[in-house]
């Protein structure tokens, strides 16, 4: 019976830990430190996770021309590259959950820049086939260094371009589409709208437009 109820006791405080380990990752998020990345040409990186934060920590970060770096269900990315050396059309990629485009915190020295663009936009709801409202575009906040160079977001064709793109879902949005497509599900769905996810229509409201912040800061 005593070897039970220790077992029992175990387990029980086993499940509280790590219960409790899980909590704290999720509010606290993910942490990862990488020496050394690099991409090729065209060449992908894709980080994952379901509604995290994730702290990445670059020492040495290549990624020549039309690489991107991708984060997939992450509300939230903190990275930082110590040293950058970005090729032409370079990309940064975020996409959290519920249609939204992620927050970046970007603290990144550039050694070398021909044109970086980072992406946190928000989704379309696509009514009747996804199941959250059109998404907010991540807010994001870019913070450098640069060596000799001065980055520019003002011609693309021009080296040392970079672009943000963090738009609210929602904005091309055709309503008689959208209609059309409500309608014709609702005609072939079952009994309490099941044929619609969850049962539910959202509205053709836009998200939110995320914010930008570029900060130069001294070394």
């Amino acid at each position: 019976m005593k070897t039970k109820l220790v077992l029992l006791l175990i387990s029980f405080l086993l499940l509280i830990t790590s219960e409790s380990i899980l909590a704290q990752e999720k509010t606290q998020g993910e942490t990862i430190h990488l020496s050394k990345l690099e991409l090729n040409k065209k060449q992908k990186k894709t980080f994952q996770g379901r509604d995290s934060i994730l702290t990445l920590t670059i020492d040495t970060l290549i990624m020549k021309d039309k690489s991107t770096l991708q984060f997939f269900g992450k509300k939230e990315v903190n990275l930082i590259v110590k040293q950058a050396y970005l090729g032409k059309d370079v990309a940064f990629y975020g996409q959290g959950i519920k249609n939204n485009g992620t927050n970046f915190n970007i603290d990144i020295d550039f050694d070398a820049l021909s044109s970086l663009y980072i992406f946190a936009t928000g989704q379309n709801a696509m009514n009747g086939s996804k199941t959250f409202p059109n998404g907010d575009g991540g807010n994001v906040t870019l913070t450098y260094t640069s060596e000799g160079f001065e980055p520019q977001t003002t011609n693309k064709k021009e080296k040392h371009y970079i672009r943000i793109e963090n738009t609210e879902g929602g904005l091309n949005v055709v309503p008689t589409s959208d209609v059309t497509n409500i309608y014709s599900r609702i005609a072939i769905s079952g009994p309490g709208l099941r044929g619609l996810p969850q049962g539910q229509i959202y509205s053709g409201s836009p998200g939110k437009k995320g914010t930008i912040t570029i900060t130069k800061k001294n070394k």
